[in-house]
């Protein structure tokens, strides 16, 4: 079918079968491409929330340890290595 929109080529490989294997319950009558795409999208909010929680918890420490390394360490260290 036509389309002006991105095409993807996934092979299902037998991880790939797993996944959609233990998840197609969750959408029933849903096609293997239809579970694939449903995984692909809950798979990008995870991972989304993932990299949230990442940086939450990086801006909680940030500076918990001021005066641990001197202002100029990181490039400090980089300037011990040859260009």
């Amino acid at each position: 079918m036509p389309t002006v929109l991105q095409r993807h080529s996934i092979t299902e490989t037998p991880e790939i079968a797993e996944a959609i294997d233990d998840t197609e319950a969750i959408w029933p009558g849903a096609s293997r491409s239809d579970v694939l795409r449903h995984l692909v999208i809950r798979g990008a909010q995870a991972a989304r929330l993932d990299l949230e929680s990442r940086q939450a918890a990086i801006r909680e420490w940030s500076g918990f340890l001021p005066g641990v390394y001197p202002q100029n360490a990181a490039q400090s260290l980089k300037d011990e290595w040859p260009a």
